[in-house]
């Protein structure tokens, strides 16, 4: 799948430590992840990672480009599943990239037989809350001192049904 300069693909094993350091720029302490927490969510089960790869200049289709964001997600029980992350850089922000990615994991979500999604983004990440409401994901509650830094968190649930019907 390529669009507007980038692709999203699979990941792939040597693209770890590039991901590790967009959570860190995309997340404060607290929020993002240490290297295992992050490789322990991506070696779960059911869950997957997307990349984000932005084409270089003269690379032939299949070559490796710049990775510019990430997306972990994971097919959980009761046909319910879990965004794990979803980590733009700030420069590929507002290009379709964050959108590209969410919906690229709820396509599969919904082929595993998952009929809601659900998130939990910081209370205070306006940004995220306004991308979140435009991809038809609403709040169920607020978890407090979610975060090990102590900030609260929105769990936010989409319908995946609902959503695949228009």
């Amino acid at each position: 799948m390529s669009h507007a300069g980038f692709r999203i693909r699979e990941f792939r094993r040597r693209d770890f430590n590039v991901l590790w350091e967009i959570d860190q720029k995309c997340f404060p302490p607290g929020i993002s992840y240490s290297q295992m927490e992050l490789l322990t969510y991506m070696r779960r089960l059911r869950s997957f990672t997307l990349v984000a790869e932005r084409a270089e200049d003269g690379s032939r289709s299949g070559e490796g480009g710049t990775l510019v964001g990430f997306i972990v997600a994971e097919a959980a029980r009761q046909k319910t599943a879990h965004i794990i992350t979803i980590d733009v850089l700030e420069e590929a922000r507002r290009s379709g990239v964050g959108s590209r990615l969410l919906t690229a994991a709820e396509e599969r979500l919904r082929e595993a037989g998952c009929r809601a999604v659900f998130l939990e983004t910081s209370v205070d990440n306006r940004a995220a809350l306004a991308f979140y409401k435009r991809h038809q994901y609403f709040l169920v509650k607020t978890l407090p001192r979610y975060y090990s830094n102590g900030v609260d968190a929105f769990m936010l649930k989409k319908d995946l049904e609902r959503a695949a019907r228009g």
